[in-house]
């Protein structure tokens, strides 16, 4: 994440007002004191803590470059490749309109035509626009280089990507009719279908809906638009093709129909256990197949494993959990750049909470919340239940 450089003079708003800053004082790194001189009153002083004032969502800096986000790596990850590299792009682009620069801080040399001190933000916005249509971009004009700087503001980089409408149909649909088809679809599915079987799910669907409802509780739609719900549902639940397709899908587990997102770390954890095609000689000199016992943290995409032999045992889990809240210590002859000091992590402040970070590897140390695991005897074991709490 970059920081907002403070410095005297720069004008900020904070608590709905807006200051200048008239002077700092101790460690910016620490405990610093900010002095703000009110500029709508009569000029008089007040002093803010730095993270008191930089933790304030209303604070924004008039005139001075833009606090940037940190890119929402959970969120970005639902979606491909190429529309991250997009929104990354797109995101240098509102830079360089708003600050004349595309690079985080200000620094690097800026185009005369998006030179804050010589144009105006429209004039930057219709320049912007002009430079994309030259590069091949499609359908960018100013108002849409003006709608990325809204996204922005608003949701970061995350704002900044295309996302995919889904499926008005099912959304202006009464959700009761909707979840009568997907009760019944599954059960359609293991038939042959003869003509007039949507005529006949339609009636089926008004017996289901009176069951659960009472008569005349829901209204059925008019055939045509039911018949274009039912292709809708069909469609989502993946049971369109041959009556043998028909059977296998409807064989299949629900799947989620929306991804699961995690945005900190130790918010979602998955464990499992998988055997490896590989035959070792074990201690007792007998050959045998390993397996692997993985642990994933959703968030930060960081893992954890340990290796044994076939049969994943309850000291397993325990040891994978232990891994994850334990700082892992350097050893001989590993290089320095692995350490959790040559790392973006803030390594010296962690070290005043905890004397076994001073010399840790640049392992995440994650303190998991929520723990999924599949039906498998030693996961959902209550020794297993009681090494988690």
């Amino acid at each position: 994440m970059s920081r907002p450089v403070l410095d005297i003079g720069l004008g900020v708003r904070h608590g709905g007002r807006e200051w200048t800053v008239a002077g700092v004082e101790g460690d910016t790194t620490g405990g610093a004191r900010i002095w703000l001189a009110d500029k709508d009153g009569d000029g008089s002083l007040a002093v803010f803590g730095l993270a008191e004032l930089l933790g304030d969502p209303g604070f924004a800096m008039v005139g001075g470059p833009q606090r940037l986000r940190v890119p929402q790596m959970g969120l970005l990850s639902t979606v491909s490749e190429a529309e991250q590299w997009r929104a990354f792009a797109i995101e240098q682009h509102v830079r360089e309109v708003e600050t004349g620069c595309p690079t985080p801080g200000g620094v690097g040399p800026v185009k005369l035509e998006f030179d804050p001190a010589s144009t105006t933000l429209a004039q930057r916005e219709q320049a912007k626009a002009g430079e994309l249509a030259a590069l091949g971009w499609e359908n960018v004009s100013r108002a849409t280089v003006r709608r990325w700087r809204t996204r922005y503001h608003s949701d970061g980089v995350w704002g900044l990507v295309r996302k995919r409408r889904s499926s008005t149909r099912l959304e202006r649909a009464d959700e009761r009719v909707v979840e009568a088809l997907r009760a019944l679809l599954p059960r359609e599915a293991l038939r042959s279908r003869s003509r007039g079987w949507k005529k006949r799910i339609r009636r089926e669907v008004q017996w289901w809906l009176e069951g659960r409802h009472g008569e005349e509780a829901v209204e059925v739609p008019p055939p045509s638009t039911f018949n274009k719900l039912l292709d809708a549902v069909e469609a989502s639940l993946g049971l369109k093709g041959t009556v043998t397709q028909r059977r296998a899908r409807a064989a299949r587990p629900s799947p989620p129909f929306r991804p699961t997102l995690a945005l900190r770390p130790g918010e979602l954890v998955m464990l499992d256990s998988t055997p490896l095609d590989v035959l070792v000689v074990l201690d007792d000199g007998v050959v045998g197949r390993l397996e692997s016992t993985i642990a994933v943290d959703v968030a930060t995409r960081s893992m954890w494993g340990v290796l044994r032999p076939a049969g994943s045992k309850l000291t397993d889990v325990a040891v994978l959990l232990a891994q994850m809240m334990t700082p892992l210590v350097m050893r001989p002859g590993w290089s320095a750049a692995l350490s959790m000091a040559a790392s973006v992590v803030p390594h010296k402040r962690l070290t005043g909470v905890d004397e076994r970070l001073k010399d840790a590897a640049a392992r995440p140390v994650i303190m998991p919340e929520t723990v999924v695991v599949d039906q498998g005897k030693v996961f959902i074991s209550a020794a297993t239940r009681a090494a988690c709490e």
